[in-house]
């Protein structure tokens, strides 16, 4: 397994690589706060069965360093690039959290070039005709008497600097809140109190996760020390114009085979459970919808065997 750098049309990448180069590559698209590392597990599985794994980190993240273009559009079009680096003309694209959704576009944008998608945490969520997205979440958050939903409250121009302010504090926090293993009532369920952020919200006494050691957890603080928050946040603060930007996909659907894994006690599935339900509707190849018992959002960390056995199993049946 080796880290290296490739040169893209628009970005220099830092990518996570293993496997046979002539296997057939799978891309591994990290979310948010994450790095290509996350998929470490992942990719050392796939290259052992014969795959071409590749796990970047992604336009803002760690070594992929960029300061503007954090559209669905940048993001897709970095991982065409990507490929196209990689010298290939075809590959499987897996996420993760926010990666989803870029994995989720990927098909739907360019099923030519990905063949086959698997989402992980986070769903297809259709584009919403009636009006862009994060106007319709603080109005549904008001009217069930919720508070803010964390995805509002990002959209601020400074968001991130709470998250700067101390990022291995932040990052304890966003891991622990999120994680399986934590209990109900520590859990974030992602609605926030006027007044209180999402960091506050989250006990000072937060810990690590069982799966997450010292050492892997210094890699996540030693890279958002150098990059910070700003760039990942934006990725939240393009969610309207991705709307603006993609009517052109309204109503269209993904026909290439499937797969969707979510840990039974995810806290996402608070405010994006709704989709889970009408996946099929969506993806018309769809090959196994997954509810993995007792795990929380970081499933390819927290249940890396689990994980594994259903994206090989899916890939191997392609």
């Amino acid at each position: 397994m080796i880290q290296r750098d490739v040169q893209t049309d628009g970005l220099i990448h830092r990518v996570l690589e293993s496997g046979p180069t002539d296997g057939p590559l799978v891309l591994l698209v990290h979310g948010f706060p994450e790095l290509g590392v996350s998929w470490r597990a992942q990719v050392a599985a796939l290259a052992e069965a014969g795959f071409h794994a590749v796990a970047p980190d992604m336009r803002g993240y760690g070594g992929t360093r960029a300061e503007t273009g954090f559209t669905i559009l940048h993001l897709v079009g970095d991982m065409v690039d990507l490929v196209r680096a990689l010298g290939r003309d075809g590959c499987v694209v897996v996420g993760h959290d926010w990666g989803a959704p870029v994995a989720w576009h990927c098909a739907l944008m360019r099923p030519d070039l990905f063949t086959a998608v698997a989402g992980l945490s986070v769903p297809f969520q259709p584009r919403r005709p009636k009006g862009p997205p994060t106007p319709a979440m603080a109005a549904i958050s008001k009217r069930a008497g919720l508070g803010d939903l964390y995805i509002t409250r990002f959209q601020a121009p400074d968001a991130h600097k709470p998250f700067d302010a101390d990022p291995a504090t932040a990052l304890r926090k966003m891991f622990f809140a999120y994680d399986g293993a934590t209990a109900d009532g520590e859990q974030s369920t992602g609605f926030l109190t006027p007044g209180v952020d999402l960091l506050d919200s989250i006990a000072d006494a937060a810990t690590l996760p069982p799966w997450m050691s010292p050492e892997h957890f210094r890699e996540y603080v030693d890279a958002f020390s150098a990059a910070g928050f700003a760039r990942p946040l934006d990725w939240y603060r393009s969610l309207d114009r991705n709307w603006e930007l993609t009517a052109w996909l309204q109503d269209r659907r993904m026909d290439q085979p499937s797969l969707f894994i979510v840990g039974e006690r995810d806290p996402v599935r608070h405010y994006a459970g709704a989709h889970e339900a009408g996946l099929k509707d969506w993806l018309t190849d769809l090959r196994g919808q997954h509810v993995l018992p007792g795990a929380g959002h970081w499933l390819q960390q927290e249940r890396p065997d689990e994980v594994n056995r259903l994206l090989l199993g899916f890939l191997q049946s392609l």
